[in-house]
């Protein structure tokens, strides 16, 4: 299978020589992979350039966005900037970090997953921190959600759900809607990715109310965002976060944000949502 890779990067010269380098030595090689260097003020660019040099199915794209590393737009919108210097004659899209350390047998194992089943619409395996100098799964990481760092879409997938959203909670309502389509979501636990650096390390402060935003525009309504951003602040063990992701969702709701999603995809979104809560409860 042919993968296309797209990796943003902002100011990851700590990290993504070693990303590059574990996908370079893939068992399976990537078709394509671009890098979008976005905004960048260290040697990211001169590191991707080097590998270019050596690699000529590596590309490196400058972007000139703000230096602001908010969750969401940002990101995406870097992603774009590479996915539209690429071709459509791919089998699987790849939006990967730029501090991850993937196992050498990473994108055939993926592979071997996308042949065997042709309604298996996403997968991955799962992200790993080093904690007390032993690499042990990330915290925010479930056998039932891909994160963000590492997503890998089927391309029949990845054009129904209408690609990727600019918006925080793009790497939930993703997969929502791919099961909306009826694809299926696989993380193959036996795939362990080294995540150089935690989730949200170097989010700012704007960054705070995003999450409650991302739940109205994903039309979870008052009762189900409620749920979710308890259990989620729970998580990051930061209780504090539960009032910041309620006011933004009481905010994008009196702004009259534009949803994510239909009427007709919220109204699945929250059956979904239930279904998965009253199984967990009933364990």
């Amino acid at each position: 299978m042919d993968f296309y890779i797209v990796i943003p990067a902002h100011n990851e010269e700590k990290f993504i020589e070693q990303t590059l380098s574990s996908l370079a030595n893939q068992t399976l090689l990537p078709k394509r992979l671009v890098v979008v260097n976005d905004h960048s003020t260290d040697n990211t660019e001169k590191i991707v350039s080097d590998f270019h040099k050596e690699h000529n199915w590596i590309s490196l794209v400058n972007s000139n966005s703000s230096d602001k590393h908010l969750p969401g737009a940002k990101i995406i919108n870097a992603f774009y900037k590479g996915y539209e210097t690429l071709d459509e004659d791919y089998d699987v899209i790849c939006k990967f970090d730029a501090d991850l350390i993937f196992p050498s047998n990473y994108l055939e194992k993926l592979a071997d997953h996308f042949k065997a089943n042709k309604r298996l619409g996403m997968a991955s395996g799962f992200c790993c921190i080093e904690k007390n100098k032993q690499w042990v799964l990330e915290n925010l990481t479930r056998k039932d959600h891909i994160r963000g760092a590492l997503k890998a879409y089927r391309k029949a997938c990845f054009e129904q759900i209408g690609k990727l959203k600019p918006s925080m909670g793009w790497d939930t309502v993703d997969e929502l809607l791919a099961k909306y389509y009826d694809w299926e979501i696989l993380t193959d636990e036996t795939l362990h990715v080294k995540h150089l650096k935690p989730t949200g390390i170097s989010y700012n402060k704007a960054s705070k109310h995003l999450q409650g935003e991302a739940m109205y525009k994903m039309r979870y309504g008052l009762i189900i965002t409620f749920i979710s951003a308890l259990k989620l602040a729970y998580k990051k063990k930061n209780f504090s976060l539960f009032t910041d992701y309620m006011s933004g969702y009481f905010k994008a709701k009196k702004n009259k944000l534009e949803f994510l999603v239909t009427e007709e995809q919220g109204a699945f979104i929250r059956k979904l949502r239930w279904k998965g809560m009253k199984e967990k409860f009933q364990k």
